[in-house]
């Protein structure tokens, strides 16, 4: 399986795990000028900015979640809540898709 298809699968076992636990799912891949943001969900009046990352292992998909990364993120992210004229409350999560699970790491920060 190519990169881009398991990445697809991933997001998607992401989104329907996020629906299971009451997320509302707001909107999937996302792009302006300074990245993507995988998934944008709501869950109990805060909006979860969730990069979702795979691998085989834990280990190997959170190691991919960099401080570049985050900061390229924190930067998308920014952009989209002015464009959006946001001003409620969120935060940044990482979503680790392995072959044992899935794993929802809410609020990281750099």
């Amino acid at each position: 399986m190519h990169t881009k298809a398991k990445g697809d699968l991933a997001e998607e076992r992401a989104c329907e795990y996020l629906v299971s636990l009451g997320c509302r799912i707001i909107d999937r891949n996302v792009y302006n000028r300074f990245g993507e943001i995988d998934v944008i969900a709501f869950k109990s009046n805060v909006l979860h900015f969730v990069e979702v990352k795979s691998g085989t292992t834990y280990e190997s998909a959170v190691n991919n979640i960099t401080r570049p990364k985050l900061q390229k993120l924190t930067r998308t992210i920014q952009t989209y809540l002015q464009q959006k004229k946001f001003n409620g409350d969120y935060c940044i999560d990482a979503l680790i898709v392995s072959d044992k699970g899935i794993e929802w790491i809410e609020n990281i920060t750099l």
